[in-house]
């Protein structure tokens, strides 16, 4: 079978990646419009960092993995056809702010009613809004010109960073379709791609419209729990109980389990906002505005725990933050990937620059053009420098901001760091990464989420 993924972004590239590994009975093209993303799919540095995927990417990239920039012979050639194109959040009219903006996945479905000459399976994998596989149905329906068409949702669970692991063992694969023969026919056909590596009993298959509003369902409960745990490391810090210890404690219930406790100066990422905002536009849509307030008020948390941080910061460092210079350590939204997308770290920083501080910012794996872009400076901005390691960034630093969980934070060696700062030298832990204690034996003034 001839595979093709229009999309060569952080679920398209990794997703056929594996697809192609796996099965390599079939043939599987990623093509994208963006011939810079294309360029470095095709070379030694990717465009996205992902653990474990440039052995799988050099494994099958020339064999029977192939990005390309042309997409109606893809999409000709194709017997089945994945949509993996972005679904941001839309800014400008009617929903701006919660919807999802659907311009893109259209301009596939277009794109595919223009080209293509025969019967294909059309596969949704981005996210998307409950009813979105109807829209593109009615289009690729509406220009059949004899052709049959079947819509299928296979929303993507990936965690980043380790999306190599979830891909290779995923917990369930999700398949929606149509309950005719015709649709079950093609469900079968994406269930045996899975079934090539993935138990048959974690592939699992539901209508439409079940499947698209499980995505949405799945994030929002992800992150309905850090903001939950988030709220309470609010009054932990009033009461001075410890969030981590109370986490651990609930997290012992068998009911409600220890995963997605972890206190933090709150989520980020592609997924958990957007969703949740999509999810409250929905809602609303439907007329349950009851249902929208619950939702939303997970988002309104999230806000909530960057802005207390970066008031705690200010308030803590003597009130002012002006013409001090404070290091943060990490700018992707977690560790192991090099996505900034709705990362804490970009709240945080632009609240520091307009207070006037000096921000010596970094990241192992985040590029300093990506940086100002996210911050919406120029490259000569005077106030935001970009560091090779985290020692040069400490270096004079009047505080140390940890705003990502890398690992290599935990090796750093804090006494160097705290003997070339300046004093009283603050720590300010948002991911409660390092141990505070040792911290204040060294002599820093350290503080972490949840902990009076």
């Amino acid at each position: 079978m001839k595979i093709c993924c229009i999309g060569a972004g952080y679920v398209g590239g990794p997703t056929m990646a594996m697809i192609a590994h796996k099965c390599s009975e079939h043939t599987v093209t990623v093509v994208d419009i963006n011939q810079a993303r294309i360029d470095a799919w095709n070379s030694d540095k990717l465009p996205v960092f992902e653990p474990g995927l440039d052995e799988i990417v050099a494994g099958a990239r020339g064999t029977n993995l192939f990005f390309s920039t042309d997409v109606d012979t893809a999409i000709r050639e194709a017997d089945m056809i994945f949509l993996s194109v972005n679904t941001p959040t839309k800014t400008y009219g009617v929903g701006a702010g919660r919807a999802a903006d659907l311009r893109f996945i259209e301009k596939c479905a277009r794109k595919i009613a223009e080209v293509a000459e025969d019967d294909k399976i059309v596969v949704e994998k981005s996210t998307l809004p409950v009813r979105t596989a109807e829209s593109v149905k009615r289009i690729l329906e509406s220009n059949s010109n004899g052709r049959k068409f079947q819509i299928l949702s296979n929303p993507e669970f990936l965690a980043e960073g380790t999306a190599m692991a979830d891909l290779e063992a995923p917990d369930r694969v999700l398949i929606g379709g149509d309950q005719t023969p015709e649709g079950k026919a093609a469900i079968q056909a994406l269930v045996d791609v899975y079934a090539t590596w993935v138990p048959r009993e974690r592939v699992l298959t539901t209508n439409l419209w079940s499947s698209e509003l499980s995505k949405l369902t799945a994030n929002a409960f992800l992150a309905q729990r850090i903001s939950s745990i988030n709220a309470i490391s609010a009054l932990c810090e009033a009461t001075e109980a410890n969030v981590d210890e109370v986490a651990h404690a609930i997290g012992t219930d068998s009911r409600i389990g220890p995963k997605f406790l972890k206190s933090s100066v709150g989520f980020g990422g592609s997924c958990f906002q957007k969703d949740i905002l999509n999810l409250v536009y929905l809602c609303e849509h439907f007329g349950l505005p009851e249902v929208a307030s619950y939702w939303n008020g997970v988002i309104e948390m999230n806000d909530y725990q960057k802005r207390r941080f970066s008031r705690r910061v200010i308030s803590t460092m003597f009130n002012t933050v002006s013409d001090k210079k404070i290091a943060v350590l990490g700018f992707a939204f977690k560790k192991d990937t090099n996505d900034t997308r709705e990362s804490a770290a970009i709240y945080i920083c632009k609240d520091l620059l307009e207070e006037q501080a000096n921000i010596a910012i970094y990241d192992p794996k985040v590029e300093a053009a990506q940086i100002q872009r996210d911050l919406g400076i120029d490259a000569d901005n005077q106030y935001v420098t970009y560091c090779k390691d985290a020692y040069e960034a400490t270096k004079d630093a009047h505080a140390i901001l940890v705003l990502t969980q890398w690992d290599e934070f935990q090796a750093l060696d804090f006494q160097k760091i705290y003997d070339q700062m300046q004093l009283p030298a603050f720590l300010f832990d948002g991911r409660n990464l390092l141990d505070l204690e040792a911290l204040r034996e060294i002599g820093f003034e350290a503080s972490g989420i949840g902990k009076g």
